[in-house]
């Protein structure tokens, strides 16, 4: 018969299971409570850090639908649970496993899959969705830019086109216009100096 206090516990794991986006697996052997607090406060609010046994991860891995954690369970295991960015988290842990060698990555889960240790570091290795968003932004304002250039090009080439008609027609006038001129000058029109 199970203890209520492990059913509840198994049910805590597995709702936090569903709830994440990610999950990421960790030994955390030999560290110290304060760095245990401080990896939490650098992972940030979006995940949570818990400290579980290996058998009650299981099960609650197995009521969640979470396949493929079992190897990794061995030894003094925590579970970082995602509900914000998985790049942030997998960033935050790889970073707090280089300046502590307590914290080690086993792997993780997520959209469904079992992540190695290399999967891991290479999501730890992406940019974060604010700084992917900014680059698709400032590029979707440079084409824009172009765009408006593209569009605006047609009609500056028609204004530069009829100027020039213009001081075409300009200059082939002006010789008329001073025949007309020095014609009326003299009294006469144009035609009826020709004819004489």
């Amino acid at each position: 018969m199970a203890r209520p206090d492990k059913v509840a516990s198994v049910a805590e794991i597995a709702d936090e299971f569903r709830g994440s986006s990610a999950s990421v697996v960790t030994e955390y052997r030999g560290l110290t409570v304060a760095q245990l607090t401080q990896l939490r406060r650098a992972l940030g609010a979006g995940v949570t850090y818990r400290v579980a046994k290996n058998t009650l991860v299981k099960r609650a891995a197995q009521d969640a639908g979470v396949d493929g954690l079992d190897a990794l369970l061995t030894g003094p295991t925590a579970i970082a649970f995602v509900t914000g960015e998985p790049v942030d988290a997998a960033r935050a842990l790889r970073d707090f496993s280089r300046t502590n060698q307590g914290l080690v990555i086993k792997g993780g889960f997520m959209d469904g899959n079992a992540l190695s240790v290399e999967e891991v570091n290479r999501i730890a290795d992406l940019e974060s969705r604010e700084v992917l968003l900014a680059k698709l932004a400032g590029a979707m304002k440079g084409n824009l830019s172009k765009a408006a250039g593209l569009f605006a090009a047609p009609a500056s080439q028609v204004a530069r086109l009829a100027q020039a008609l213009a001081d075409k027609r300009a200059a082939d006038a002006s010789p008329a216009e001073a025949d007309e001129a020095a014609a009326a000058a003299q009294g006469t029109t144009p035609d009826a100096a020709s004819e004489s």
